[in-house]
């Protein structure tokens, strides 16, 4: 089965960084584009970034972009989100995802989550 483990996560401070990794198995990931999503403490999911299968092409949410870059080696099978200038509103649990075959469909298969607290 699909395996995607998300690390990095912790406490920061606002203005600081963050890199979140997520190291996936079970499938071969060059051949899927990867997301990252997040949910807040009490609100629904978020989607944060989306980068194409050969790392080529990215998206970012307004909330996020000109802060956050997503990337990927698909030689260590690894996604990437770095993250700057992070504010309080970023606190969240952040999820990588496998887009579903409808990319307007929710996601098929995510990953366990890493909790990001930014908080002074």
């Amino acid at each position: 089965q699909v395996q995607l483990v998300e690390s990095g996560g912790g406490l920061v401070q606002p203005g600081g960084s963050l890199r979140l990794s997520c190291a996936a198995s079970r499938f071969t990931f060059s051949n899927y584009a990867m997301n990252w999503v997040r949910q807040a403490p009490g609100k629904g999911l978020e989607w944060v970034s989306l980068i194409d299968n050969g790392g080529g092409s990215t998206y970012y949410a307004d909330s996020v972009k000109g802060r956050f870059t997503i990337s990927r080696d698909n030689v260590k099978n690894t996604l990437y989100l770095q993250m700057n200038s992070l504010t309080p509103e970023d606190t969240a649990v952040y999820y990588c995802a496998r887009p579903a075959s409808n990319t307007l469909d929710p996601p098929d298969y995510w990953g366990q989550g890493t909790q990001v607290t930014v908080s002074s």
